[in-house]
């Protein structure tokens, strides 16, 4: 029997993850008649998604409710679930924060300031879930997973989960060495952005020694001829099997741009691997052509482009009433597992996921308090992270928790709101040369328009020299 609930998304003007909601929505029959509230603050963009929700759920005769506000509290009152995908500051304030730092010698992030905004938007839906919610589930999409469902998680008692589309790597490292992903079983446990390949097997069998002889007989080939579909198409470039070669496990998905990552929303590498950054050409050779990565200044400029173009499709034909939107859009339900987690969690159905949650004994080695990523059994009794069990010495020490590390640093700072954390971070980085180039670069970045109630909430100690002192 199908559950009708409430659905609030949080930056639902992100219009590509709300319409494969609303199409894996309308896919799934035990959650028909629900209800889907998108909330956002661009008002133009949330009338496009909502036109185009309701359309579409026409054209595949889904009977589902879909309104929008730029209210938080509408969205979350009476919501079963609220997936926070929201972007506090936006693409072309970070741009604003990379020219400052290009100004100081910084090259991309290599001046980073933490993740202030994003905490307190996170923690402020959390609260305000707490009175008008409170037995909803708190859904993390928005970067830093992490950062944001460890601090959630300690400071409410909401039931929390953390979501990203790292782990699909594993089915491009499968295709990749000539096997069908769907007989791929795999365990790739760590934290978001930093997980590694523990278990790889094809129809029961080890497949590592697969990816091995493909490493030996194949990889050079593949480097020298591979064309990238988007930025993010790097899993099997030199840089991987650099870091497989180093820490004795393949490194997945986003784990190639954060080992030992830095307090950023963005995955540039702070202290870990810091030499397969340094410059475009660096990256370039190590990540391939075109782009060198997700993480350069070429690269982004595509990714942006690519978010423009596709949000202008959405416009053109959210305003043609004659598109048949199940053609655009497809027919087919999307990769991500919100949807079917839901359906578990309501319906009697049980799966298996890749969750970010408090560790509590599934990875040896880390705080009960602090969110792992790991595979979880989703049921009516909720999510239940299996017990993995503990890494190599070698991942553990040089790669989770250095990270970890950094992790619990970024949410002191923001606690705390002492403005020298915020330095220490910007000389941790290898691209600081000087103290007095880490203190200039900080003060601007926090006096840039925008920051001004990060710079007010981040202070020196009372005993603390002026930065013209210190």
């Amino acid at each position: 029997m199908s559950r009708v609930v409430k659905i609030g998304i949080i930056g639902a003007g992100s219009a590509q993850f709300s319409m494969d909601l609303v199409k894996d929505l309308c896919l799934t029959q035990g959650l028909r008649g629900s209800r889907v509230c998108f909330m956002d603050v661009d008002s133009d963009r949330l009338e496009i998604v909502r036109r185009l929700a309701v359309r579409y759920a026409d054209e595949m005769g889904a009977k589902l409710d879909f309104d929008s506000t730029t209210v938080r509290d509408s969205c979350l009152q009476d919501a079963s679930f609220i997936l926070n995908t929201a972007y506090a500051k936006g693409h072309d304030h970070e741009w604003k924060m990379r020219e400052i730092g290009a100004g100081h010698g910084y090259y991309y992030d290599g001046a980073q300031l933490g993740d202030y905004y994003q905490l307190k938007l996170s923690l402020d839906i959390a609260r305000q879930m707490e009175s008008l919610c409170p037995d909803a589930w708190y859904v993390q999409m928005a970067n830093p997973v992490f950062n944001c469902t460890t601090l959630v998680s300690r400071e409410t008692g909401l039931r929390t989960v953390g979501l990203c589309h790292g782990h699909h790597g594993v089915r491009n490292i499968a295709r990749t060495i000539g096997l069908d992903p769907d007989r791929v079983a795999f365990q790739a446990p760590g934290f978001n952005h930093n997980i590694w390949l523990t278990h790889l097997a094809v129809d029961g069998d080890d497949a590592y020694p697969l990816l091995d002889q493909w490493i030996r007989t194949k990889a050079e080939a593949y480097w020298e001829s591979h064309v990238p579909e988007n930025t993010h198409d790097c899993g099997m470039s030199r840089a991987a099997v650099h870091l497989y070669r180093m820490y004795g496990l393949f490194p997945v998905g986003d784990t190639l741009r954060r080992v030992g990552g830095g307090p950023n929303v963005g995955c540039t590498v702070h202290r870990g691997e810091w030499w397969l950054h340094t410059d475009f050409d660096t990256k370039k050779r190590w990540f391939g052509e075109p782009w060198g990565g997700p993480d350069t200044v070429k690269a982004r400029r595509w990714f942006d482009r690519q978010l423009r173009d596709r949000i202008a499709e959405y416009a053109k034909l959210a305003a043609d009433s004659r598109a048949r939107l199940a053609e655009a859009l497809g027919e087919e339900k999307s990769e991500e597992q919100i949807i079917p987690i839901i359906d578990c969690l309501l319906n009697g159905k049980t799966g298996t996921f890749q969750v970010n949650v408090l560790n509590r004994g599934a990875v040896c080695g880390i705080p009960a308090d602090v969110a792992v990523e790991v595979p979880a059994v989703v049921s009516g009794r909720g999510i239940q992270p299996i017990h993995v069990g503990a890494l190599p010495s070698k991942v553990l020490i040089e790669c989770l928790l250095p990270h970890w590390v950094d992790m619990e640093r970024n949410l002191l700072a923001f606690k705390t709101g002492d403005r020298s954390i915020l330095l220490w971070n910007v000389l941790d980085s290898h691209q600081t040369r000087s103290l007095e180039q880490a203190q200039a670069v900080l003060e601007e970045l926090l006096a840039m328009p925008g920051h001004e109630e990060m710079a007010r909430h981040f202070q020196y100690p009372a005993d603390w020299p002026r930065p013209s002192d210190a």
